[in-house]
């Protein structure tokens, strides 16, 4: 009689997805960060996109790898620049764990944060939420700072979805409630509203925001102003030709 055949590891609980661009000098720091929040969390893998970086970052992330300084360590690699929304596509559609939490990778997120919002997720009774973490205090520019508020005011208007920072890197949510939306660049801003329409309830977690550890932001304010009046007329219309069913029943 042959000897069974040993299970293969089983999926993690969580995947925590960054997308990263030319973030090369942050990546040690951010990892080490991580590895030590991990700590606190179940089982968990953790999948960094890189988004075309021309500047070692994805030699920073192997380095990191093979060190073994962040188990469960991924590295996923667009071939060209495609943005944010597509990298976390990217991830999310690797990711092996039931909840997704996404996370920049400048050091402006406190990864520690993410202990709190899946308790807060598993917490929830009913359906599975969306858990926003809310930057109350923004370590920004004062430029980016009013541009982001006048952005959100607009939004929360128009759209109503009850969040007050719907641009904010941590999110946590579960990877089937994202992966039915559907793709399109700027579509992480809009969560909130987007898997609204679909049922998912929003809880939104106070958290922390850090001074970038190294380099700048890739988006000037007029880029994202410009792109985000067109991205929120989409996403209007988007909400307006969804139609779904209250319940189902099979027969």
């Amino acid at each position: 009689m042959t000897a069974p055949i040993p299970s293969a590891r089983p999926d993690p609980v969580l995947t925590i997805v960054a997308a990263v661009l030319n973030e090369v000098d942050n990546i040690r720091p951010v990892c080490i960060e991580m590895a030590e929040a991990c700590q606190a969390l179940p089982e968990c893998e953790f999948v960094f996109v890189d988004d075309g970086s021309t500047d070692g970052t994805v030699d920073a992330l192997l380095a990191v790898r093979q060190e073994g300084i962040l188990t469960g360590l991924r590295v996923l690699c667009h071939d060209r620049r495609l943005g944010k929304s597509a990298a976390l596509r990217t991830g999310i559609e690797a990711a092996r764990g039931r909840w997704i939490a996404t996370i920049d990778g400048d050091g402006q997120d406190d990864p520690t944060e993410i202990a709190v919002m899946l308790d807060l997720a598993l917490a929830a009774t009913g359906r599975p939420p969306l858990v926003v973490g809310v930057r109350l205090r923004r370590r920004d520019t004062l430029s980016r700072r009013v541009a982001t508020r006048l952005a959100n005011g607009l939004r929360r208007r128009l759209l109503r979805d009850g969040c007050p920072d719907t641009g904010a890197p941590m999110k946590l949510f579960l990877r089937d409630d994202f992966l039915r939306l559907p793709q399109f660049e700027g579509l992480h801003r809009f969560l909130p509203s987007l898997m609204g329409r679909y049922g998912v309830p929003l809880l939104c977690q106070p958290v922390r925001h850090r001074n970038r550890l190294h380099g700048h932001s890739k988006y000037t304010n007029l880029n994202r102003a410009l792109v985000g009046i067109r991205d929120l007329l989409g996403v209007m219309w988007l909400n307006n030709r969804t139609r779904l069913p209250h319940r189902v029943i099979e027969r």
